[in-house]
């Protein structure tokens, strides 16, 4: 298969040059090991899987003696199943200064996270890493917009083809598994069939505890019919038949899992009435589709659920270009009782850039009205504008603009 370039890559190889310990975590089979592997080709690092029964159980009996054997620089995959590697991790490192010593890969979970951040606090830089994205597919994992300048867009667009919804809802529907991007529909669903059985049931018995594996199925299902939704944990539950308490607890195992996300709602001091509510989204929108039975691209893009799908799509792939860009960016959205409502705000440097997210070619610019109520916040606000199935970038007023969703 031949390897496809991640984004992650950028910021993995220049935090390896300034910690110790870089760890990639991430839901399973996103891509973490082959990354790294393809990352450690030629450098002369040692490969090493926890997925081998004999060195998962010598490097939880003896770690010392683990360590000698395999010594740094080394690659470690899947280090959560040896939680005794981390305090022989950390010895090392404190009788070196080199860095970059240990890449680790986890599949994403709170037990993990707060195991290494324990033993190997100031010595480790954790990154996340999701499926993969649009751009990644395209063979652009390096073209992450730092701006959304009306400038800025139509220089980016004029590299890409014409945004054309029939790609975009393709995209959206197969979602960015590596090991699907070759696979027909029945062999897509028989996938997506195996991955809950084989990895998010078995993870949510063995790391979490879960014993009504069949509630939690029905509550899969239930989050997939609620994404891009306003979170209610009593809704939520009700639908798969558990109460709002285990649907809070279940919520937080599929976020550590790295299955979904939750959208914060923007906050300022000077705002009032505003919902304090999060949004849920799927971090892999053909997951979501798969849960929620749109069995082709054609009758996801033709039914009730799209615009969900694509409001989903895009925080996603936005949430990719905050995990993997060089700035700093916060996504948040913003809801008043008001009903007055802002899909997605990106902050940057301190600066707004608020968008809203429509399934048109061309929405009306009333639609950007909303944007006004972030002028009393503390904070500037900068370039945004309508995501949407233009086909190019077109200015609506100073500050917005028309936004292809090829161009995020």
């Amino acid at each position: 298969m031949v390897y496809i370039k991640r984004s992650l890559e950028r910021k993995f190889l220049k935090m390896s040059e300034a910690f110790k310990v870089v760890m990639v975590t991430g839901a399973r089979q996103v891509g973490k090991s082959t990354m790294l592997k393809h990352l450690a080709e030629n450098t002369g690092r040692v490969y090493v899987s926890m997925d081998d029964a004999d060195l998962r159980e010598l490097a939880n009996r003896d770690p010392k003696l683990f360590i000698q054997m395999y010594q740094p620089p080394v690659l470690i995959d899947e280090v959560q199943k040896a939680p005794a590697l981390f305090e022989e991790i950390k010895i090392i490192c404190d009788n070196s200064d080199e860095r970059g010593q240990f890449w680790l890969t986890g599949s994403q979970s709170r037990k993990l996270v707060k195991q290494a951040g324990d033993s190997l606090a100031g010595r480790i830089c954790v990154l996340k890493m999701y499926s993969l994205s649009a751009k990644e597919i395209a063979c652009r994992a390096e073209d992450i917009p730092g701006e959304y300048s009306i400038t800025s867009l139509i220089s980016r667009s004029s590299a890409l083809p014409k945004n054309n919804i029939l790609d975009v809802y393709t995209r959206i529907w197969e979602g960015g598994m590596p090991d699907m991007l070759n696979m027909d529909a029945e062999q897509r669903r028989e996938y997506w069939n195996s991955y809950i059985d084989a990895y998010l049931m078995r993870d949510a018995v063995d790391d979490n505890g879960i014993i009504d594996t069949e509630g939690f199925r029905k509550f899969l299902r239930a989050c997939a019919a609620f994404s891009g939704q306003l979170l209610n944990y009593a809704e939520l539950g009700g639908a798969a038949g558990v109460s709002g308490t285990t649907a809070k607890e279940w919520l937080k195992v599929l976020q550590s899992m790295g299955i979904v996300c939750l959208l914060e709602p923007f906050f300022s001091n000077e705002l009032k009435r505003m919902v304090k509510t999060p949004k849920l989204y799927f971090c892999d929108t053909g997951l979501c589709a798969y849960l929620s039975s749109w069995t082709s691209r054609d009758t996801l893009m033709n039914g009730a659920a799209s615009g969900h799908f694509l409001e989903n799509y895009v925080v996603a792939e936005m949430i990719r270009n905050a995990s993997y860009g060089e700035r700093e960016m916060n996504l948040n959205f913003y809801r008043d009782k008001n009903q007055k409502e802002i899909d997605l705000i990106v902050e940057t440097d301190g600066v707004l850039h608020p968008f809203e997210i429509k399934r048109l070619a061309s929405p009306e610019r009333k639609t950007i009205k909303a944007f006004g109520v972030l002028e009393k916040s503390d904070r500037e606000v900068g370039a945004g504008g309508i995501m949407c199935m233009a086909e190019k970038p077109f200015p609506i007023d100073e500050n917005n603009s028309l936004i292809p969703v090829n161009v995020i």
